[in-house]
């Protein structure tokens, strides 16, 4: 498949995978239960914070602020914080002092308004110098493209992974830049086979959770989709253009039982082929100016069960947006 946009066939494929999802929704029994069941254990709480879209502009240091101060003042304190991408906006297309000015507000947070472990991911707009043009770079660059991240964001690797609480994480990094200044979604061949190993390799009986900032699968794109006569043109900028060749890699493995994403900063869920992909809104709703079309400022608190299950609740945290 080019991962330059989806075909026509591509897109009515999609849907019929995501038809048969939100089927399962509305009551038809899923191959997957994603409840947990009466004597199911919770072993560890998530708070799912993406898209903060870090920036000097639209009070967004003091939302992101407000947001980190909310999760740890629930009654139900999460133990661990997934961020899902995009922590600040922009260096795909900063010059070096505005990147780490961004950067430099999104640790001072961390730093100084939060006491939870965090993991992170990568997003398209945390990856510098990706148009080279507008950020003044030429690639020489010693933080250039997803190095200054994996700094700031104190990873060991653009994608990892790591067990806690009997659960396998799996953290992507599904953003790759291209050479016109843009970006799509796909798992490029070492991460795809890394995947595949990491895999095989997990005991049958772990359970396991994907990061992602791009959504795998998601009915969102369509709201998002141009709209070509009568057809849907989904770019492979929202999606991943690689989804069925992952879904296909999932499907050997049924312990893979939640994908966690955000991007697109709306919120749906698609139960797939006994797995549960989860587009978790965002924390800076639209870019710091309130709702975006049917989306609060808010994140996503995940419930982890000792036989694989999950709860998933989106929690709006309150913030007002800076007047326009």
């Amino acid at each position: 498949m080019s991962h330059e946009q989806f075909s026509r066939r591509d897109v009515l494929k999609i849907a019929g995978m995501t038809a048969v999802g939100m089927a399962g929704i509305e009551g038809v029994a899923l191959a997957h239960q994603s409840s947990p069941a009466a004597a199911a254990k919770r072993v560890l709480r998530i708070a799912h914070l993406t898209d903060v879209h870090v920036q000097p502009e639209r009070r967004a240091a003091e939302g992101w602020i407000a947001c980190l101060h909310h999760v740890q003042s629930l009654n139900d304190k999460p133990q661990l914080i997934l961020t899902g991408g995009d922590s600040v906006f922009d260096s795909f297309e900063a010059d070096d002092a505005r990147a780490t000015l961004q950067w430099d507000l999104w640790s001072a947070a961390l730093k100084n308004e939060n006491g939870i472990p965090v993991r992170s991911a990568i997003g398209n707009h945390d990856v510098w110098g990706g148009n080279k043009i507008k950020s003044k770079t030429t690639g020489e660059e010693p933080n250039y493209g997803k190095r200054r991240a994996i700094e700031m964001l104190h990873l060991s690797d653009r994608y990892y992974t790591f067990d806690q609480a009997g659960w396998r994480f799996i953290v992507l990094d599904s953003t790759q830049p291209d050479d016109a200044g843009g970006y799509a979604a796909f798992l490029d061949e070492p991460q795809f086979d890394w995947l595949s190993t990491t895999l095989r390799d997990t005991p049958a009986t772990m359970p396991v959770l994907i990061l992602s900032h791009i959504p795998i699968l998601t009915v969102t794109t369509l709201l998002w989709a141009k709209q070509e006569e009568k057809q849907f043109r989904i770019d492979a900028s929202l999606m991943h253009a690689d989804c069925v060749k992952i879904k296909d890699l999932f499907a050997k493995y049924p312990n893979v039982k939640v994908c966690l994403s955000g991007h697109l900063h709306l919120i749906d869920r698609v139960d797939y082929n006994s797995v549960t992909y989860l587009c978790n809104g965002a924390v800076s709703a639209n870019w710091w100016k309130g709702r975006h079309k049917d989306c609060d400022e808010g994140y996503g608190v995940i419930d982890l069960f000792d036989d694989g299950s999950f709860a998933n609740d989106y929690v709006k945290y309150g913030w007002q947006a800076a007047p326009a």
